[in-house]
């Protein structure tokens, strides 16, 4: 686990942006404070900070590979882990090549050499890579299946950087050319949708490499990008009376996966909050370490914590459980920090109380198992059993359905039926959009007064539903969420923010083997009884507790609509906007008398106003450069 940057030079000068390089590298210590590193040739330039996981005393970066006529043919720099090195080098040892180290980072780089960018397709993990190969000038990048660890890149006539970070290659814009204007359009698409979606970043100039892509590129050359992994969710049939075969193939791959995910040569905790997801991996965890340290967060208000929840699990599976609670003060303390962590806003507030956890955490261990992408993979959210409630109207003519849809818009709201028909009338390409959205337009016109019709939630998710229409109602919502939802909010805030403590996350149901089952699960066994994830639950029934199997989906509840209105943070939150220079992108007026109707009870703008505050104090470091987020550089022991 680490932060990388590389650099490709367009005129073979890359001796003139090392020192800019290493300039960058401390934007990201935090990613790796066990070590840290540069190396160049004519052409690149990679810098590293490593976090040591496996092979300690070895395996640093940036690494040099090559077969015996030419040793170091490739450079390479990688941020990640890959669980199934242990028989990938078996493998390829198998071939007849040779390591010189015993960690992971070197059996990509091997794969690399013998099948080219298909080695994508053998690894079983969480990355982002860049490989050099200094003989054929060719350079490739990737990033992992699901887009659990991040890759930036902009590219200027100086030629290509590529980064684990967005502040490391603003450190570098001097050197590189880099205009910094801010993209109005990824804006829009932040405050509808709370998140910034992939490919974009908030500075036009800066994009980022998509969840299970390659790119290459040659020196002066444009970065070419190739999805290699595309999820189909080719579900298979289960005959009455042979599912409990698929619900034991459930729990063996997630007993496999759990099992590589322990791999590591520190200490592994896991992030444990009580519901099914955290506590069947904490569970399987335990089987590899008796003494498995669990971790959870909570808010002294009531309803806002799952800290009794999380101890009775803990406690049903014999695990030591340790507990932080957040006050309002640290709360908002902490947010600044945060900001500056995410490199974008994600406007997602159980981030902050995520913060503190992995903090607690990363005082007794050096990685951390978590169950984020179970929702996504075996049908977890509430949303997805719409299919079913929605199914009488797929039966209707369209003229019917047409004519219905308009009764429903003209029926005054909070009648008893108006939001099932407005629903069911509705396409799902247009009726849903992911699993968060803060904004309606007519809100989203009220704070962004220049917001354009055309560059609403629709253009993010049109693309990825025409990928999907050959798929039934739940799996096509499923698909949308691992493009949207999962990968724009979900899975920066599980890396960012852990790695602000240099801790690293793993997570075993994003595991391809994982999807391999997950995405063969028919419709009928993910939403069944009831109940969402009810293959998942099946399959659990031999692993997990009984009073955890059917509790309900809390995840890190946090009291934010309570505080804004109240004393803990309305006037944090008026100050912040009023001190905001965000006057050419926000309604400033509306924002504030926003403010003001959620404190009188008007209305419930909680999220939004949550959404736009973190877009202000996000630009006030990164834009403005007025709020000093108060980085600390910390040390930590390598061997945990």
């Amino acid at each position: 686990m680490c932060g990388l940057l590389a650099m490709l030079t367009s005129n073979s000068d890359a001796s003139r942006f090392v020192d800019a390089a290493q300039r960058a590298l401390p934007c990201f210590r935090h990613r790796g404070p066990d070590a840290a590193g540069t190396w160049n040739d004519d052409d690149a330039v990679f810098g590293f900070n490593r976090l040591a996981i496996i092979d300690l005393e070895h395996s640093h970066q940036p690494l040099r590979w090559g077969p015996a006529e030419n040793p170091e043919r490739y450079a390479l720099t990688f941020n990640g882990e890959i669980y199934n090195y242990v028989e990938l080098r078996e493998e390829l040892e198998g071939y007849g090549y040779t390591f010189n180290t015993e960690g992971d980072s070197e059996t990509i780089v091997v794969g690399y050499h013998h099948w080219g960018a298909d080695v994508v397709n053998h690894l079983r993990g969480m990355f982002g890579i860049v490989i050099w190969d200094t003989q054929d000038k060719v350079m490739f990048a990737a990033r992992d299946q699901f887009g659990i660890k991040p890759l930036y890149y902009a590219t200027t006539e100086a030629g290509t950087v590529f980064s684990s970070e967005k502040k490391a290659i603003l450190e570098m814009a001097p050197e590189l050319g880099l205009e910094l204007d801010l993209d109005y359009r990824a804006i829009e698409h932040y405050v509808d949708l709370q998140y910034v979606p992939e490919p974009e970043s908030l500075h036009a100039a800066i994009r980022r490499v998509e969840s299970g892509c390659t790119v290459t590129l040659t020196p002066g050359g444009a970065v070419e990008a190739k999805r290699y992994f595309a999820p189909k969710f080719n579900v298979i049939p289960v005959k009455s009376g042979e599912e409990q075969k698929l619900f034991d193939r459930i729990a063996a791959v997630l007993e496999d996966s759990v099992a590589k995910h322990m791999r590591a040569d520190v200490t592994v905790g896991s992030f444990l909050s009580g519901g099914i997801d955290s506590t069947a991996i904490a569970t399987l965890a335990k089987r590899h370490n008796p003494n498995l340290l669990t971790f959870t967060t909570g808010f002294e208000r009531e309803g806002y914590s799952e800290v009794d929840v999380a101890a009775e699990s803990a406690e049903a599976i014999g695990v030591e459980h340790i507990v932080k609670i957040v006050s309002p003060e640290e709360y908002a303390d902490a947010i600044p920090k945060i900001m500056w962590y995410l490199d974008d806003p994600v406007a997602d507030p159980s981030l902050v109380p995520l913060y503190f956890v992995a903090q607690e955490a990363r005082k007794h261990v050096k990685v951390v198992l978590s169950g984020e992408g179970a929702d996504e993979l075996f049908g977890g959210y509430t949303i997805y059993k719409e299919p079913l409630s929605l199914a009488p109207f797929e039966k209707l003519p369209s003229p019917l359905l047409t004519g219905l849809n308009k009764l429903s818009q003209i029926l005054p709201e909070g009648m008893k039926g108006k939001s099932l028909l407005e629903r069911g009338t509705t396409p799902m390409e247009t009726r849903y959009y992911g699993n968060a959205r803060s904004f309606n337009y007519q809100q989203l016109e009220r704070v962004l007064p220049w917001a354009k019709p055309e560059w609403d939630h629709r253009e993010v998710t049109a693309p990825i539903y025409a990928e999907s229409t050959d798929m039934d109602p739940v799996a096509r919502m499923q698909h949308l969420d691992l493009f949207t939802w999962m990968r724009g909010d979900i899975l920066v805030k599980a890396d960012k923010i852990n790695m602000a403590h240099s801790l690293e996350l793993r997570v075993p149901f994003l595991d391809k083997e994982v999807f391999a089952v997950a995405e063969t699960i028919p419709a009928d066994l993910k939403i069944a009884h009831g109940t969402t994830k009810y293959a998942l639950r099946k399959a659990m029934e031999q692993i997990v507790p009984p009073h955890v199997l059917h509790r309900k989906k809390l995840g890190f509840p946090v009291p934010m609509r309570h505080w804004l209105a109240g004393d803990e943070l309305y006037g944090w939150a008026q100050d912040t906007i009023r001190e905001s220079q965000t006057e050419d992108i926000f309604a400033k007026d509306q924002v504030l008398e926003m403010l003001k109707e959620h404190r009188d009870g008007v209305s419930d703008h909680s999220r939004r106003l949550w959404t736009v505050l973190a877009f202000m104090v996000w630009h006030g470091i990164f834009v403005e450069n007025r709020i000093d987020p108060g980085i600390e550089h910390k040390d930590y022991p390598v061997d945990l």
